[in-house]
């Protein structure tokens, strides 16, 4: 079995046609032909069903184009890793969230980079989006907060857990509080990350349960935006505890009944994973979460 060959299968069937696929690829139908059947002869099996203006596949030529797809897929890649290793150095490509950046990076990316040699190349991008990029293999991995619908369909690494608080001026009416409750947020009008974020959903999703809509002052994913907008004491934030605000000037707010938050790194699953990013994945795996925090 030769790689032209599934290449020149795919090709056929993605286009239902031997003309159309021939002349996609810049070949003469009869090579495409002749290929597919010496394809079947070793397989032993017919992949196609061959109609008067069409041809479509068989069940077992459907099973073996989900196969051959993934193999051209995987060589692809390989071909592209490797080839270009002489020539450049090729990033491990890395999705984080403005804020949860913030926490993390960049001090853990730099001691990667410095104690393996390899590059890094982070891109902000909502928890939501940066999922989809992953998926999308647009990126390698992604710090994400974890707490979304399909985070079964990932690889994925917990790295630590954080609870969720109500951030507010030390003019604002609740600097005083030991506590807030939805209901007490009622009339509040509140800074919410952008809409590419879990957090967004997780705070709409508590509101809506309580019968209400929030109050949305402004939607952003950079901490220095929201914390001038609470600095004038008429509205609020829902930020994570670990995000070391200036004591001095804001006041950090336990949430009852309290929210909590896991946030690790995601891969995608099903695919072949580059030395590069596995490297990243055991660097992070050996190295916990709280020798690496970085204060705001």
């Amino acid at each position: 079995m030769k790689l032209v060959q599934l290449e020149y299968f795919c090709a056929v069937c993605r286009y239902h046609s031997i003309t159309r696929a021939a002349e996609e690829l810049y070949v003469t139908q009869p090579t495409i032909s002749v290929a597919i059947r010496e394809l079947e002869k070793e397989l032993k099996l017919r992949l196609f069903h061959h109609e008067k203006n069409r041809i479509s596949l068989t069940q077992e030529g459907e099973a073996f184009y989900k196969r051959a797809e993934a193999v051209l897929k995987e060589t692809r890649a390989m071909v592209t890793e490797f080839s270009s290793l002489g020539e450049r150095e090729i990033p491990v490509r890395i999705g984080i969230p403005p804020l949860i950046s913030t926490i993390f990076f960049p001090a853990f990316s730099d001691r990667f980079q410095d104690r393996t040699g390899l590059s890094v190349q982070l891109f902000e991008y909502g928890s939501v989006k940066a999922c989809n990029l992953v998926q999308e293999e647009k990126l390698d991995l992604a710090l994400v907060n974890m707490d979304f619908y399909n985070i079964d369909q990932f690889n994925s690494h917990v790295l630590m857990e954080d609870s969720y608080v109500y951030c507010v001026g030390r003019n604002h009416r609740y600097a005083g509080e030991e506590g807030v409750t939805f209901d007490m947020l009622r009339d509040e009008k509140i800074i919410l990350f952008n809409t590419d974020s879990v957090q967004n959903e997780t705070v709409r999703s508590r509101y809506i349960s309580m019968g209400f809509t929030p109050d949305v002052l402004a939607y952003t994913s950079q901490l220095y935006t929201i914390l001038n907008f609470l600095r004038g004491g008429n509205c609020g934030a829902f930020l994570y505890s670990s995000l070391a605000v200036n004591p001095r000037d804001f006041v950090q707010i336990p949430i009852r009944p309290e929210i909590t938050s896991k946030f690790g790194i995601i891969w995608k699953k099903g695919v072949f994973t580059p030395e590069r990013t596995m490297k990243f994945i055991e660097f992070v795996r050996k190295h916990p979460a709280h020798t690496w925090l970085k204060e705001y």
